[in-house]
C-alpha cells in the first residue's frame, strides 16, 4: 500500500495560478511514476500529467503549455504547478502512482495503482 498525500488546491480566478504537492512514501517513491488526474463536473476522470522517476514528463492536450509537473524525491513529494488558469480546469484533481514502467498522461486510470484523497481546484470566471 502506498499513501499519497496532496493539498494545495483552492478557488482562483481565471488566469491565476496553483501548485498541488503530493507526498509519497520515502521507501519507494524514488522508482515511481507520478501523475496527476482530475474529474471535471460531468465528465470521465481524465490524465492530466505524468513524471517518471529518471524525470521525462508528459501532459494532456488541453494543459500543455500552462501545466508543470516536478518531483523532488529528496523531499518524496511531486508538484503540478498550474498556471493560467481556465474556468474549464475546474475539477478534483488526484495524485496517483504506479510501478516502474510506461509512464504517460495517456495511460487509462486503470494502471495507476495508487491514490490520493484528491484536492478540489475551482476557476471562476
Amino acid at each position: 500500500k502506498v499513501d499519497l498525500v496532496e493539498s494545495g488546491g483552492g478557488s482562483v480566478q481565471t488566469g491565476g495560478s496553483l501548485r498541488l504537492s503530493c507526498e509519497y512514501p520515502g521507501y519507494m517513491g524514488g522508482i515511481l511514476c507520478m501523475g496527476w488526474f482530475r474529474r471535471r463536473p460531468g465528465k470521465e476522470r481524465e490524465g492530466v500529467a505524468t513524471i517518471d522517476a529518471g524525470g521525462p514528463t508528459t501532459y494532456a492536450d488541453s494543459v500543455k503549455g500552462r501545466f508543470t509537473i516536478s518531483r523532488d524525491n529528496a523531499e518524496n513529494t511531486a508538484y503540478l504547478q498550474m498556471d493560467n488558469l481556465k474556468p474549464e480546469d475546474t475539477a478534483m484533481y488526484y495524485c496517483v502512482a504506479k510501478p516502474p514502467g510506461l509512464c504517460t498522461a495517456f495511460l487509462s486510470e486503470d494502471h495507476f495503482g495508487y491514490w490520493g484523497q484528491g484536492t478540489q481546484v475551482t476557476v471562476s470566471s
